[in-house]
């Protein structure tokens, strides 16, 4: 049985950033997936609002069969919306909010379970529920600073999502194992260029961050 979870983990360790793109079109999905991966990144989150989203799952998740460049995905607050996902080779499952029913139904099918989260309370209820990393949504509404008082109760993994940028971001990752970056990635109608123009920039201003 693959351990998903390691390849999440050793990805994230590589290339701090899980990369947002909501709104991404089947046709356009491994272009921009690819601008995104020649900029660093190797985690690739497409949010089930998006449009036909478990087609783009199921070409991109195709498409990095056997690489270190996992597809995810996002806003899953159904626990048949995991099902779904997991048919289409989604390997980890990216929630708003903490369901114990999505974060069960994701270890039944052995992927891996980022519930969001924003208070300590909802997110030890991930923990318990079997959540393997937490996402703190939206990080920006306190900053860093409140991640850091979370620190002093809690050591678990954490993706921070919101109003990260490549100024704040080694602030971020000193307390956090990685970040979700999605409208200066990705928005419906950029151009390529400018795509994987954004990654390397975020990107560089992780390993900054890292070193």
């Amino acid at each position: 049985m693959t351990n998903h979870k390691t390849r999440f983990a050793a990805a994230l360790k590589a290339a701090p950033i899980v990369a947002i793109i909501r709104g991404v079109l089947p046709e356009n999905v491994i272009p921009v997936c690819e601008a995104l991966t020649a900029g660093g990144v190797r985690l690739i989150e497409i949010p089930l609002n998006s449009p036909r989203p478990l087609e783009s799952i199921e070409a991109a998740a195709r498409h990095y069969r056997g690489t270190d460049v996992l597809i995810g995905a996002g806003t899953v607050i159904k626990p048949d919306e995991v099902d779904k996902v997991a048919r289409a080779g989604g390997t980890y499952i990216v929630s708003p909010n903490v369901d114990a029913g999505v974060i069960c139904r994701t270890k039944e099918f052995n992927l891996v379970s980022v519930p969001g989260f924003f208070t300590p309370s909802e997110a030890f209820a991930a923990l318990y529920a079997g959540a393997d990393f937490l996402k703190l949504f939206p990080a920006n509404r306190f900053g860093s600073a409140y991640l850091k008082d979370l620190r002093f109760v809690m050591q678990d993994p954490i993706i921070v999502v919101g109003g990260v940028t490549p100024e704040n971001m080694a602030e971020y990752l000193a307390l956090a194992q990685g970040v979700g970056i999605g409208r200066p990635f990705y928005e419906v109608g950029k151009p390529i260029i400018e795509v994987a123009e954004a990654a390397k920039r975020y990107m560089e201003a992780a390993r900054k961050a890292r070193n």
